[in-house]
């Protein structure tokens, strides 16, 4: 019996579940993490200017495994406690000689490795530089392919998939974050008196450490925060590590309101500017506004609400635009620990 034939350029197949399997049947097996990105460039040589470059215009990076004789997109496995972004960053790095700055966010692929399940995380993502790439034992060629001649080379039907969901939508996003700061002192306390001075615990300036490295996978971007300390020094590493100057915006800040309050309404009215401005932004605020803001702005963008917008503090939203038009290319929440 011949093989089945893969569907064309552009239509989507996402896997939802794992495969049916002998083991543990109606069980639950861990499945192995990893997390990887379909690396593109606009094909050489193909139209210039600055809006979305059609998937006949793309260039993606494929890698050739020697042991395995297969054709691949960059992934790896995650290593123990490491966050799912920075190891889609770290992954795609090693096995390309490229650090690539991540775009959207793509469905995950779900299948069976020698018996075991294995989810890998993907992402659309472009190269911040030229490749510095080294053959070595693991990898010993990366090249770019074009998308309908990688399609083919591609030697396992679930990269296929991977190829064929960028494709679907936009190259070229935005990344919009909207962060809660990171645990602080307890309301009241003796030591801060003052809420707007309250500052980040040990815990909190732990996971604004861990921030700068997680939230750098989505490259630079222009910082604005509350002017609340806890968090302004929740945004302080990464504006730090990206050499960012910290913008505090007055309706993004506790005791903004008439009431001394907070300013929902100027706060929601100043996000809006910043999804109209499609610049790549950083907001650092409460959780007394998050879910406000996050309602009001899918709302905008003519997306479903989720049911649970706010956040935990320490963790944030991503919010990819399209860059040619602002229209939602994406969601997905962390946590500053994965």
């Amino acid at each position: 019996m011949s093989e089945p034939s893969r569907p064309p350029l552009g239509e989507a197949v996402v896997t939802s579940a794992f495969p049916p399997r002998d083991t543990a049947p109606g069980g639950y097996l861990e499945p192995i993490r990893a997390a990887g990105a379909v690396l593109w460039r606009p094909r050489r040589g193909g139209p210039a200017g600055d809006g979305d470059t059609a998937a006949s215009d793309r260039e993606v990076m494929l890698v050739h495994r020697p042991d395995r004789g297969d054709w691949s997109l960059p992934k790896g496995k995650l290593k123990s406690g490491e966050h799912t972004l920075t190891a889609a960053v770290r992954e795609v790095t090693e096995e390309t000689g490229c650090a690539p700055v991540l775009g959207r966010r793509l469905p995950p692929q779900r299948y069976l490795k020698n018996g075991w399940p294995k989810q890998v995380e993907w992402w659309a993502a472009t190269p911040a530089g030229a490749s510095a790439f080294t053959p070595n034992d693991e990898i010993d060629a990366a090249e770019w392919v074009g998308l309908g001649a990688a399609r083919d080379r591609l030697t396992y039907d679930h990269d296929v998939q991977v190829l064929d969901n960028f494709a679907l939508g936009p190259a070229r996003t935005v990344p919009v974050v909207v962060l809660r700061h990171a645990t602080a002192g307890e309301k009241g306390s003796a030591a801060a008196d003052d809420d707007l001075l309250r500052p980040l615990d040990t815990a909190g300036r732990a996971d604004a450490v861990e921030l700068a490295d997680v939230l750098g996978a989505f490259g630079p971007m222009e910082v604005v925060s509350s002017a609340a300390a806890r968090c302004t020094e929740t945004v302080l590493p990464y504006a730090m590590a990206r050499s960012a100057t910290v913008a505090t915006g007055r309706p993004y800040t506790a005791g903004a309101g008439a009431d001394g309050g907070f300013d929902a309404e100027g706060a929601r009215e100043a996000f809006a500017g910043v999804l109209a401005r499609r610049g790549p932004t950083l907001l650092c605020t409460h959780g007394e506004l998050i879910g406000g803001l996050l309602r009001d702005a899918l709302g905008r963008l003519g997306a479903a609400i989720p049911q649970q917008p706010g956040l935990r503090k320490g963790s944030f939203w991503v919010i990819h635009l399209d860059a040619a038009d602002g229209t939602l290319a994406g969601a997905e929440r962390h946590s500053a620990r994965g």
